[in-house]
């Protein structure tokens, strides 16, 4: 793989866990898309690290250690055929330029640390390049761990797009520490989160839309928990609000994220169960979602798409 020339990688920074992905351009029906060669998944949890602001050392050092990782894998690549970016927690740490210094060092390439409305317009170019669909507006949810983007589109062009600080992460932390999860602290996440999307949400409901996606990790952590259970109605798929609130009763008679027995749950998404189920939850109440689809693609495929564009 190392030095071969029709392949590109994305690293995404973000602030639950670390990604690698690499891919390579191909032709199928006569149209460009991205093949997955490879993906690695590092629990660098940067988000729970942010103390007082900063990220703490041993946050700093969990980054670091993966992204040495990473660039083991990418030894032998030109530099114009990698991007890494870095997202919320990243930008939002007073100390950010201490953790990048060693984190290229590691890594040997540069990273950027990019806005929200950038992820927020690469999202929305991962997942309309996998699921093209030129005659529908789409609703674009990315719930990560530090913040939440939300892109209205048609087709292929992002028409509004806003990045919330509201994450599975941070909303676990700040609400359920511990893992403890009590009826007044999921409806204290879940109103707090709705609060924060209300701040944009007229613009969407003006404009509507047809389809509402789901491009984060959360997004496919919930719809696969809610499959494997049962929890959605009958003959329904993906996400769905009954689905949720009935996730939302488990969750509450475990009482901990460590008493629930879920099936599709997998261990590293456990802690940010309670975090990222109040902030769907808040999503589907203020944009009255009925349901909504997962998508594998998102940020990794948006950068893989630019740098293949480039050539």
């Amino acid at each position: 793989m190392k030095g071969d020339t029709s392949l590109f990688a994305a690293i995404d920074l973000g602030s639950n866990a670390f990604r690698l992905m690499i891919g390579q351009p191909a032709r199928r029906n006569r149209q460009f898309v991205i093949e997955e060669v490879k993906s690695l998944r590092e629990p660098v949890r940067l988000a729970e690290g942010l103390q007082d602001g900063a990220l703490d050392d041993s946050a700093l050092d969990r980054g670091w250690q993966a992204l040495a990782r990473f660039g083991k894998k990418l030894r032998g690549f030109e530099a114009g055929r990698v991007r890494a970016v870095a997202t919320s927690a990243v930008r939002e740490a007073a100390n950010a330029q201490v953790f990048l210094g060693d984190a290229e060092r590691h890594l040997g390439f540069p990273i950027d640390v990019i806005s929200g409305q950038e992820e927020a317009r690469l999202v929305y170019t991962g997942v309309t390049h996998r699921s093209p669909s030129p005659d529908k507006m789409r609703l674009v949810v990315d719930i990560g761990g530090g913040s939440t983007e939300l892109i209205l589109g048609w087709g292929d062009q992002p028409l509004l797009t806003e990045s919330i600080n509201v994450g599975s992460g941070t909303w676990s932390t700040r609400f359920f520490p511990g893992g403890h999860v009590s009826p007044q602290a999921l409806q204290q996440a879940e109103r707090n989160a709705i609060l924060q999307f209300e701040t944009v949400a007229r613009r969407y409901r003006q404009l509507g839309w047809q389809q509402a996606i789901g491009s984060s990790g959360t997004a496919r952590m919930l719809a696969k928990v809610l499959r494997a259970n049962a929890l959605n109605d009958y003959g329904e798929g993906g996400i769905t609000y009954s689905g949720l609130l009935r996730l939302s009763l488990l969750l509450l008679e475990a009482g901990h994220v460590g008493n629930i027995k879920l099936g599709g749950l997998q261990a590293h998404r456990q802690s940010v169960l309670p975090g990222g189920l109040a902030v769907m939850l808040a999503a589907f109440k203020v944009f009255a979602i009925r349901d909504m689809t997962p998508s594998e693609p998102g940020l990794r495929f948006g950068v893989l798409h630019g740098l293949m564009q480039q050539r």
